[in-house]
């Protein structure tokens, strides 16, 4: 998120697109509800499901699962059109006025595909920017040039006209016309609008495009930066955020560092020059490294030996995704795996093939609360545990009150929690396995190894005397940072050095350890700092820590026009008086310097120091394009491209897949959470009062599909896909209508994905219909729009 929860009470207008606060996250629910009862905010919902939060809507779209970046782009073209967009900030904050190279095709010119394109990728040479000959980008600041960046986007979205919109999402042209309406009418100095958005947004094979599409909107008009404005993910757990800064993804290091690949970063050298930009704040990116290497091997750790880089692990090539790992099980070449706090046999894609492959590992160590279906993969009906060589191993790990530590927040705040109660049973905590684990493998690799030096010489130094828990404050501080000579707590990463002399474990964190200045209470660390704020914004700097260095909202410079004069007078992040900043929170910018100084390059994490309207990082698009789902009822309007072109298909089980406007499966499916559950169900369906409320999974249906299959609510049916088929109970309700999508009505229906065949509520699951495709820059699978039919049992 760029802004945090509290934040949400001064926007003017919300939204919510691929998420359901009002069910999922109510305390994000609580500050929509303060805008929309202190000042009239309005509140705009697009989903596919009438949902608790389109019931409190004031404008409420049912669109077509996949067709977010349409919807979009739509009401890009909208804002571009009527002049709707905020002039000064898209000349002075974006890239618009860049200079693409002249070669640059866009998909409406290029048969529904950017310039560069082959079966093996992108080659990206024509998505450069000009240079003139000091290698300075070539920019027009009138927007007129036909290459800048602000023509060209002009051009791309101008395909997106609302009546083609309409056609492709659903949506009446006249409802879409009024949401376009009311949100681009944040486009103006004083309002400000904030996009919400979940895993109804990520979860599909164009998902990270969907992301980029939301935050190019508020680029467009204007919203970033300021105070209830931004691009706000809202996290499926507490903790998201915080094992997400952590690394729990394969191809990143804490802190967002790129993992180093085999192949292009063999040495330190390699990845310093290749990975390290010339220009913008990650230009520290060797300073971040090389004290996370310290944080790693302690005194082992030399620049005579690259601070022994050499023995962090370098990704092979391919890519190693939660897909690719199961696809690998599958084939038997992977033989033993940690399910540590998941449970992919509920909520992996094509479930029960993932259940099927866990039968091929040699061993599998699974980490929880209780026994999950992941645990007892071996006890799946149908399933004879003789037939299985798995040896499983089951660890009873402790719940959130049981144990005491940081959680991170959607908002990016680190809140320290402390234990309420001791672990019951043989629980132990998560730092406590870990301990335990490393030192076990420690002690084998002390007999010899074929690679023994990156176990032997970690530095792993977290024992507590006399107590039998490892000491928490010391991992803090490993991750907070600190001067290798005298141990002291660093409190910013601007002290960060790069030839050996700090040690950082997570380098974005540092300062949530030290003192929080901005608390009367300098004695505890700044996430253990609980003191509210009385005058200001809301921002409560006293509250808690925010990485980065306890800031609330990222790229705050852009809440003022260049010369300081906010762009909202009436909640001003910050104010140039004539001599100083009036701050209402941490600068993202070096405040000693004049306003047009900083004005600059207000977005610092960027080499151009400017947001991007064009982008080109990802691997499959520089403006985001509508594709199809790979399983869809339609052909794609926008071009011959029917699906993402860049989309990985699997093999063996993990490849089925059925053809769009395939007449074995007619229907749309979404998945999606429900108030009384949480995750895959393991600890909700164990809990007998939950159960009683929500005993039993469903699918969701409309009146007129269940009156063409002569379907009863409670009725059993089959819901089938390419992956199989799954039994439950009808759900007949307006929830779930059917949508005109290019002149044929497409059904659309909805699962909930918490059921699985443990606990004290067994129920089949939906991911066994879902399928193994996913976006291709993160992997993330296409849980939210797939194909599907539904007979009466």
């Amino acid at each position: 998120m760029t802004n945090h929860w509290i934040d949400y009470q001064h926007a003017d207008a919300f939204l919510v697109i691929g998420a359901n606060p009002a069910e999922n996250h109510p305390m994000a629910f609580k500050w929509i509800t303060r805008a929309r009862e202190h000042h009239g905010a309005k509140l705009i919902v697009v989903d596919p499901r009438f949902t608790k939060t389109a019931a409190q809507a004031d404008l409420f779209a049912r669109h077509r699962p996949g067709t977010d970046i349409a919807f979009l782009l739509g009401m890009m073209n909208y804002a571009i059109q009527n002049n709707l967009y905020h002039h000064e900030y898209v000349v002075n904050y974006t890239n618009a006025s860049y200079l693409i190279d002249p070669s640059f095709k866009l998909p409406g010119d290029n048969d529904g595909v950017f310039s560069g394109f082959s079966e093996k990728g992108y080659d990206k040479s024509s998505w450069q920017y000009q240079k003139d000959e000091n290698g300075q980008v070539k920019r027009d600041l009138t927007l007129q040039d036909p290459n800048c960046v602000f023509q060209l986007l002009k051009k791309h979205v101008s395909r997106y006209d609302p009546k083609t919109v309409s056609r492709i999402t659903g949506v009446p042209e006249d409802l879409y016309l009024k949401i376009c309406e009311t949100y681009c009418a944040t486009g103006i100095p004083g309002k400000v609008g904030t996009v919400v958005y979940a895993m109804g947004l990520t979860q599909h094979t164009v998902g990270a495009n969907n992301v980029r599409s939301l935050a190019m909107l508020q680029l467009l008009l204007g919203n970033i930066g300021l105070a209830g404005g931004g691009v706000n993910a809202q996290r499926g757990e507490s903790n998201v955020q915080g094992s997400t800064d952590l690394a729990m993804m394969y191809h990143i290091l804490p802190g967002y560092l790129g993992m180093p690949r085999a192949a292009t970063h063999p040495t330190l050298k390699d990845y310093i020059d290749k990975a390290t930009p010339a220009s913008g704040y990650w230009k520290n990116k060797p300073k971040f490294l090389i004290s996370l290497l310290k944080a790693f091997w302690g005194d082992a750790a030399t620049p005579e030996n690259d601070f022994c880089y050499d023995y962090l692990p370098k990704l092979p090539a391919g890519e190693h995704s939660h897909m690719d790992a199961f696809e690998h099980m599958a084939k038997g070449e992977i033989k033993g795996f940690f399910a540590w706090g998941q449970n992919p046999v509920v909520g992996g894609p094509s479930s029960h093939f993932e259940r099927k492959a866990l039968e091929n590992l040699d061993w599998l160590v699974a980490i929880d609360l209780v026994e999950t279906e992941t645990a007892a993969f071996w006890k799946a009906p149908g399933v004879d545990p003789k037939t299985i060589g798995t040896e499983v191993f089951f660890l009873p790990a402790c719940g959130p009150y049981e144990k005491e530590g940081t959680v991170t927040n959607s908002g990016r705040w680190i809140q320290w929690r402390w234990k309420a109660i001791e672990p019951l049973g043989d629980a132990k905590s998560d730092l406590w396995i870990a301990d335990r684990l490393f030192k076990a493998i420690r002690k084998e690799y002390e007999k010899g190894g074929v690679f023994p030096d990156p176990i032997l010489k970690m530095k792993w130094d977290y024992d507590k005397p006399g107590h039998d828990e490892p000491d928490i404050e010391k991992v803090a501080i490993e991750l907070n940072g600190y001067n290798v000579a005298d141990g002291q707590v660093l409190s910013s990463f601007g002290q960060l050095k790069d030839d050996g002399s700090t040690a950082c474990g997570m380098w974005i964190y540092t300062g949530y350890w030290a003192p929080n200045k901005y608390a009367k209470d300098q004695s505890i660390p700044a996430c253990q700092s609980r003191e509210r704020e009385t005058e200001g914004i809301g921002s409560h700097l006293g509250w808690s820590f925010a990485w980065p260095l306890n800031r609330r909202i990222i790229y705050n410079r852009c809440s003022c026009d260049p010369s300081g004069k906010p762009w909202d007078p009436e909640t001003p992040v910050f104010r140039w008086t004539g001599t100083e900043w009036e701050m209402n929170d941490v600068p993202d910018f070096a405040a000693a310097k004049p306003p047009e100084e900083t004005a600059k390059a207000p977005f610092i994490m960027l080499p151009e120091g400017h947001g991007r309207l064009f982008a080109n990082g990802l691997k499959d698009m520089p403006f985001p394009e509508h594709y199809e789902p790979v399983e869809s009822p339609t052909v794609n309007l926008m071009s011959g491209r029917q699906y993402n072109p860049l989309v990985k298909f699997r093999s063996g089980d993990f490849a089925k897949v059925a053809k769009e406007g395939s007449p074995e499966f007619p229907y749309v499916a979404t998945t999606h959470r429900l108030i009384e559950h949480y995750q895959s169900g393991a600890l909700t369906r164990n809990c007998p009062y939950l159960v009683e409320l929500m005993p039993e999974m469903f699918v969701e249906i409309s009146k007129t599909l269940a009156d063409q299959l002569g379907i009863k609510p409670g009725d059993e049916v089959i819901v089938s896909s390419a992956r199989g088929e799954i039994k439950c109970k009808a759900c007949v309700s307006p929830i779930m209508k059917p949508l005109e999508i290019n002149g044929k009505l497409v059904e659309i229906v909805g699962m909930p994905w918490h059921w699985g065949y443990q606990g004290l509520a067994p129920g089949a699951s939906a991911n066994d219909l879902t399928p193994s495709l996913g976006d291709p820059n993160t992997e993330i699978p296409e849980y939210k729009a797939f194909l599907c039919n539904i007979r009466k049992v």
